[in-house]
Parts: structure tokens; C-alpha cells; sequence
């Protein structure tokens, strides 16, 4: 006889508390969060990581008793059987009254998150703990939804999700700051010099001149020698393309594409939503939902530093036509100027990658930042240099190479067409949403320089 999995011998929290009605018999497992031994009844509070929501399980005298819930220990694995009542307690509106408990995986006293509050610093150095608070618990479910409504949007536009190489010969964005990938007896394991992508962005070119609607979403690397709480060394990357198409459509599927994920996570997570809504930053999600709910601000970068020159603020950094936007830039211009997210496009040249297509003023580029409140730049784009004697000749002036682009100038012989693409940073997108500070904390396991312990 097959032995029953078992998954069909346990219910999810999640469900159970979705289908709850009185005298409901069900067998949960879980790990607890919380201990409570009194005289006369015990409670343990019990989490499966389905929902932020935990079970209260209640051991009365009259049943099995508070003595079989004394020696469960707080972090401990259990399965509980009972039947649910309605809650007497605030906080919840039903709990189980256990009729048989069993210890699975016991949990010691020297288990790290006995206490009820930790600093998101000592929580770092838990990385394989911490999804067990409740902050890291809705972190990493939000994550996930988030992950899935971007794959919805694409593909009921009918993208086509191409994976491009992680091994990559050559350096999209020519900023010099990549992870180089080696046999280790000093010769190249692949003939060339290769590395850990910084962006999908070439590759997937290729695909959008033959499936016109691509996108790329995987992770990248930066070996950029950062300590701030906006980078990282390992992250994951939104990168779509469109193919006969220019950055007024490339602005518009932007647009699109932040709106109606954003929302759709705040429609599927309101538990988790709600969580960091009250006890990470108070109103992010009417913050998030009030941004959305207007058309979104474009202006060229000639005009957003002519409202910085005209604001009468002191910045850290100069502002001019030619100075390259900071931080404090951008979040003037979306907090307070704007009040929402705003497009800035048409960047001096110099300061935007050598595919980017040239302007007709020979000055600017038809490139795209996205700024959003609290947090600055979250989307970079353009419209992609279709026209072969154009890239060579940026190329060239940039003091790159052509030999290694010899497969992306011929993307630009055979068939060119206009097109355009942007890159979101996956966990920037996270932190907006959620109102994490860090993007330490909404990475499962992040890589930061001197830290990749995990």
C-alpha cells in the first residue's frame, strides 16, 4: 500500500482559515511562533509560512491539557490536529483546540529569534532564520507575487520570456564593474574573457527582431565596490523589448507595466500589504496607490534642470545642463515637483550607454529614467541605435571595441527595425512597494561586498 504524502494529510493555514467553519476537524503543521503555558490551558501560536497570519492552538484542561503543549518549545516543527472554534481572543476569529500534538523538529533554547524583535542588522547576519518574523515573512510573499504579476503582464500582452546568457563576452552597460568568470589555471575556460552579466539587454535584442515583444527577467551582477541600501552585487532584472516601436511607446508600456503590477500585488497581498502599510512605513500602499492613480509626468532633461535651477533649493550636488541627475535630484523632482512618478528623457549623450539612439541635435539621446517618490530612479531605458554607421561610429568614440559587437551591429544589417527597450530593477520595484529601506532585506540571501556567508 502507498503511503499517503503528506501534503494531503495537512491543511495550509492559509486555506484553513479561509474555509473555517465551527467544529472543522483539520491536521496543520507549522513551526510556533509564541508560547503561552497558564494553570489551566496552554497556547502555542503556529505559523506554515502560508499567510502572516498565525493559528492560535488551544490546549484547555478539559481536553489533552496545558501540560502536552509545556514541552513544544518556541521555533519548534509540529503537526496539531483539532477542531476549529471561534476565537475568544482578539486578533483572530478562529483557533483550534488541539485534540493530538506531535513534535517533528525539536527547537533548543539557543534558537536566535526567541525574543520578539530584532534589528533588521542582526537579522542579516540570520538570512536563513528570518523568513520565520513576520516581516520577512510578508517580504518574501510579496516578492513572489510580485515575480508572478509581472509574468502575467508580459504574457497577456503576449511577450515572449527569452532566457539570455548569465555568462556574458562582453560589458552592456561599459561601466568596467564585472565579476569575471575563469577556470582558475590562468587560461580562458571559453577562449575569451567572459563574466557575469550585468543586463540581458543585447542578447535579448536579438530575440525582439524576430519575436517583436520580448522581455528578459533574471539576475545580474555588479561587482561595484557599493555599500549602500540601494545596491547590491547579485540582483534580478525586468528587461523588456519591443521591436517597430520608439520611446514614446517604450514610455507608454513603462507606464503600463508599473501601474497594473503594483496593483495587482496590492490586490492579491492586502494581509502582507497592510502589514508594512501599518508597521514599516505608515501609508505606502495609499501612498503607491495615490501615485498610480494619475497619468504619469514626462519632461526632457533639459526641463527637469531647469526646475532644479528655478527651485530655490540648496543641493549637495551642482545642477546644470550637463551635470548628471543624483538622487537628491530625482526625488525632488517626484516628491516634490511632481508629486508622482515622472519620465525623464532626452539625456546628454555622455551620459547614457553607446547604444542608445542619437538624437537628431547630435547632443542628446532618446533615453528614459522613470523617478518615483522615495526612492529616485527606478526604470532606465531607450530607444536602441537601429542605424548601423551611427553605432559604429559611437562605438568608436566611446573607445570601445568593435570586434566583440560584431553580432549586434549585424542585428543593424539584416532586417533593422526601430525599437526600444527599458531595464526595473526587481528589488528597487520591491522596495517601493513595500517601503523596505534596504535592498539587503528583499533579497532572500543577498551578496554585498565582503558578505556571501549564505
Amino acid at each position: 500500500m502507498t503511503t499517503p504524502s503528506p501534503l494531503s494529510r495537512r491543511t495550509p493555514i492559509r486555506h484553513l482559515l479561509d474555509q473555517a467553519t465551527a467544529e472543522m476537524e483539520a491536521t496543520v503543521t507549522g513551526w510556533v511562533r509564541n508560547k503561552r503555558i497558564g494553570k489551566n490551558i496552554g497556547f502555542l501560536e503556529l505559523n506554515d509560512g502560508s499567510t502572516l497570519a498565525n493559528l492560535q492552538l488551544v490546549f484547555p484542561e478539559d481536553g489533552i491539557g496545558p501540560q502536552a503543549a509545556e514541552p513544544v518549545d518556541k521555533g519548534a516543527a509540529i503537526s496539531a490536529t483539532g477542531k476549529l472554534v471561534a476565537s475568544q481572543g482578539k486578533g483572530q476569529s478562529w483557533e483550534m483546540v488541539v485534540e493530538t500534538v506531535r513534535v517533528i523538529g525539536g527547537c533548543p533554547e539557543d534558537y536566535p529569534l526567541q525574543t520578539k524583535r530584532h534589528s533588521f542588522e542582526f537579522l542579516r547576519e540570520k538570512a536563513h532564520l528570518r523568513p520565520r518574523t513576520r516581516t520577512f515573512s510578508a517580504v518574501f510573499r510579496v516578492r513572489n507575487a510580485l515575480a508572478m504579476a509581472i509574468h502575467r503582464f508580459f504574457q497577456d500582452r503576449g511577450f515572449l520570456w527569452v532566457h539570455t546568457p548569465i555568462i556574458a563576452a562582453s560589458d552592456c552597460e561599459g561601466a568596467g564593474d564585472l565579476f569575471e568568470v575563469g577556470s582558475g589555471d590562468g587560461d580562458p575556460f571559453f577562449g575569451k574573457q567572459a563574466y557575469l552579466t550585468v543586463s540581458g539587454q543585447l542578447n535579448v535584442e536579438g530575440f525582439a527582431t524576430s519575436y517583436t515583444d520580448v522581455y528578459t527577467f533574471g539576475p545580474t551582477f555588479r561587482a561595484e565596490n557599493s555599500h549602500t541600501a540601494r545596491h547590491a552585487s547579485e540582483f534580478w532584472m525586468i528587461e523588456p523589448e519591443i521591436a517597430f516601436a520608439d520611446l514614446t511607446d517604450l514610455l507608454d508600456l513603462g507606464e503600463n507595466f508599473i501601474r497594473d503590477v503594483s496593483l495587482d500585488v496590492i490586490e492579491r497581498c492586502g494581509e502582507d500589504m497592510e502589514f508594512f502599510n501599518r508597521w514599516i512605513e505608515k501609508g505606502v500602499v495609499d501612498k503607491v496607490q495615490s501615485t498610480l492613480s494619475k497619468p504619469f509626468a514626462r519632461m526632457t532633461y533639459t526641463e527637469a534642470m531647469d526646475v532644479l535651477e528655478k527651485s530655490g533649493r540648496s543641493f549637495e550636488y551642482p545642477v546644470g545642463w550637463g551635470q548628471a541627475l543624483q538622487t537628491e535630484h530625482e526625488r525632488y523632482l517626484a516628491e516634490d515637483y511632481v508629486e508622482g512618478p515622472v519620465f525623464v528623457t532626452d539625456y546628454p549623450t555622455d551620459q547614457k550607454a553607446f547604444y542608445m539612439r542619437l538624437s537628431d541635435d547630435g547632443k542628446t539621446v532618446a533615453a528614459t529614467d522613470l523617478l518615483v517618490p522615495r526612492l529616485g530612479e527606478i526604470i532606465g531605458g531607450s530607444q536602441r541605435e537601429e542605424r548601423l554607421d551611427v553605432l559604429e561610429s559611437e562605438i568608436s568614440r566611446r573607445g570601445l571595441e568593435q570586434a566583440p559587437y560584431w553580432w549586434y551591429k549585424e542585428l543593424r544589417r539584416f532586417g533593422s527595425v526601430p525599437h526600444a527597450g527599458f531595464g526595473l530593477g526587481f528589488e528597487r520595484l520591491l522596495m517601493y512597494l513595500t517601503g523596505m529601506q534596504n535592498i539587503r532585506d528583499v533579497l532572500p540571501y543577498p551578496r554585498t561586498p565582503g558578505s556571501a556567508d549564505f
